[in-house]
């Protein structure tokens, strides 16, 4: 499938640091935590996997960093209450921050993911704007990175995660991305 933004495997990452690893227990760091938090969450993932292809495809984005976002989010639900998080202010399995944002369908459904992947998009059009001269791919890393953080927390290429949570956030969603697509997401 094609992805208008990038392709998300020429995107370079140094995947999770400690902190986020730390969250299961891993002694890994790095991109190699990164696929085991991933493949943690793949049986839950299973379960949504029609519905992020088909967002995905409607939005021309790739379903595999829909599933990586959904993975660093919500863990594939499993850390959400009756679909909540972040302390009531995230929604759904895209952790749509309801400060920011009104969410719209069930916290699992194809209309909460096309909201959460239209957000993404809008990210990454603005970080386009922002840095004129970066390529597809960085500014694809870079939209990623706003999705968690927002557009000014990206000042450069190389320090977009710092101000992220864990300090890896489009690093570690970048690394589970290319997991997920080797699973044909």
């Amino acid at each position: 499938m094609a992805c208008i933004y990038g392709d998300i495997t020429k995107i370079d990452t140094t995947g999770a640091s400690e902190a986020t690893a730390k969250q299961d227990k891993l002694t890994i760091t790095g991109v190699e935590a990164s696929k085991k938090l991933a493949e943690t969450d793949l049986t839950r993932m299973e379960k949504y996997k029609s519905k992020i292809i088909n967002v995905g495809k409607a939005k021309q984005m790739d379903p595999a960093v829909i599933a990586a976002i959904i993975s660093r989010e919500s863990r594939a639900g499993a850390v959400l209450k009756d679909g909540w998080g972040d302390h009531g202010n995230g929604f759904g399995l895209m952790q749509v921050d309801k400060r920011h944002h009104t969410p719209v369908g069930a916290w699992d459904s194809e209309e909460h993911l096309t909201q959460g992947t239209n957000i993404l998009i809008s990210f990454i059009q603005q970080i386009k704007a922002k840095f004129p001269q970066w390529t597809k791919e960085q500014c694809f890393k870079g939209g990623i990175s706003a999705y968690n953080a927002g557009v000014g927390n990206v000042r450069s290429y190389d320090r977009m995660d710092i101000g992220t949570t864990g300090n890896d956030y489009a690093n570690d969603v970048v690394a589970r991305a290319q997991w997920y697509k080797s699973k044909g997401y």
